[in-house]
């Protein structure tokens, strides 16, 4: 027997052995990064925490956008309740139900996300089926044209205007403008599809 296997073969050798072992592991588990859906969490809240953490995949789904003209509210409604909350903008005439093309009013009533664009002037838009049937027969009893391209969506960002400009005035034609990293959730969370609210 070699001088080597006859040190494997002792009592200190295992134990050294087995202590090496545990050490190593015991580093390797402080040094992993546990993460959720992609972001580093603390360990120990994953471990101690009574409230079931969320799965990757998990999400709500939106059932319906709701707008509070009144509030410069819009919601993101999922089984009744609200989930997410953001300040809008509306158009410069913002009181009252949109009438005509040109009025500057945002409309009042019920839509839905009919399809969307990214837009080089708004960034990221979604349209409404804004008029509705509704508002077809109110602007054909006035003899007027009711207007169209009601849109949710971002807002212009330049050097010369800065989307810090645009969040707490009423600036658009009737549409709903929103913050652009917050147009970008809504995007994301929203599908084509949902029904739109716009309350007075």
């Amino acid at each position: 027997m070699s001088f080597a296997s006859y040190l494997r073969n002792t009592p200190l050798m295992r134990w050294l052995l087995a202590a090496l072992c545990l050490s190593f592991a015991i580093t390797c588990q402080a040094a992993v990064v546990m993460t959720i859906n992609g972001k580093p969490v603390d360990k120990d809240l994953v471990l101690k925490s009574p409230v079931a953490l969320p799965r990757a995949g998990d999400s709500k789904s939106v059932d319906k956008i709701l707008v509070l003209k009144s509030a410069r509210k819009l919601e993101l409604i999922s089984d009744g309740k609200p989930i997410r909350t953001y300040r809008i903008s509306l158009g410069k005439q913002p009181k009252g139900p949109k009438m005509r093309e040109g009025d500057k009013r945002t409309p009042e009533g019920l839509y839905w996300v009919d399809w969307r664009k990214k837009s080089d002037k708004f960034n990221l838009a979604m349209h409404i089926n804004y008029p509705n049937i509704s508002d077809a027969a109110t602007a054909r009893r006035e003899g007027v044209n009711p207007g169209s391209m009601i849109m949710i969506h971002g807002t212009p960002d330049s050097e010369d205007n800065p989307e810090e400009l645009f969040h707490t005035l009423d600036w658009t034609d009737g549409c709903i403008a929103m913050k652009n990293y917050e147009m970008r959730e809504v995007w994301n969370m929203v599908k084509n599809g949902t029904m739109v609210e716009i309350r007075p």
